[in-house]
C-alpha cells in the first residue's frame, strides 16, 4: 500500500514539472518512440516496348501510385534495372508475374480492338504484378474484374478491397514477410 501511494505521489509529481515545462519533454519522449512509417517498396517498370501503349502504361502506373502507399511504381531511368517489363503484342491482355513486385505484363492489342479502355488494361495487368487475382466476373468498380466488365467500362482505379490486397501485400513485405504469389501466366 505504501509503495503505491509513494509511486503514485510520484508519478504526480511528475506530471506537474512536465506541465510546467511546458510539456517538451513528453513531446520528445513521443517523437523518439514513436516507429517510424514505413518507406515504400520501389518498383521500377521499363515500357520502351509498349509501342503505342506508352502513356496509357505510364498513366496505369500513376493510378497505383495514386492508390496505395505501400508501394511506388517508377519508370526505368538510365543505368536502372526494371522488374516489370511492359510489352505490346498482338494478342490478349496478360501478365507473369514471377515473385511479388515483378514480372512482365503484354498489353495486346487484340482487346483494344475489340474496344477495351487501354488505361484500364495497363492498371488492370500492373495489378497482377502487385499480387491481384482476376476477380470474374465483376463489376466495373473492380479493377481486376478485367474484361468481364465490358467494353463501356473505363474504370482504372482498384476498389478499396484491391487497394488493402496491395497493401497488405507490400506491407508484409515490408515486415519481412512473404505473402503469397500466383505466378505463372494470368490472361484477362
Amino acid at each position: 500500500m505504501y509503495v503505491r501511494k509513494l509511486s503514485g505521489g510520484l508519478a504526480a509529481a511528475c506530471l506537474m514539472s512536465l506541465a510546467m515545462s511546458g510539456g517538451q519533454a513528453a513531446a520528445a519522449s513521443q517523437a523518439t518512440s514513436a516507429p517510424a512509417a514505413a518507406a515504400a517498396r520501389v518498383l521500377i517498370y521499363d515500357a520502351s516496348g509498349s509501342a503505342e501503349f506508352r502513356s496509357a502504361v505510364d498513366r496505369g502506373a500513376a493510378v497505383w501510385n495514386e492508390s496505395v502507399d505501400a508501394v511506388e511504381l517508377r519508370p526505368v531511368a538510365s543505368g536502372q534495372r526494371a522488374t516489370i517489363r511492359v510489352l505490346a503484342d498482338n494478342g490478349w491482355p496478360r501478365a507473369l508475374p514471377t515473385t511479388l513486385g515483378s514480372g512482365t505484363v503484354y498489353i495486346g492489342r487484340q482487346a483494344v480492338d475489340q474496344g477495351y479502355n487501354t488505361v484500364r488494361i495497363s492498371a488492370h495487368e500492373l495489378g497482377h504484378i502487385l499480387g491481384l487475382p482476376d476477380r470474374k466476373p465483376g463489376p466495373c468498380s473492380s479493377l481486376m474484374s478485367g474484361s468481364s466488365a465490358g467494353t463501356a467500362c473505363t474504370n482504372p482505379y482498384p476498389n478499396s478491397a484491391e487497394k488493402a490486397e496491395v497493401e497488405r501485400n507490400f506491407g508484409a513485405a515490408l515486415a519481412g514477410q512473404a505473402p503469397a504469389v500466383r505466378t505463372g501466366v494470368i490472361m484477362d
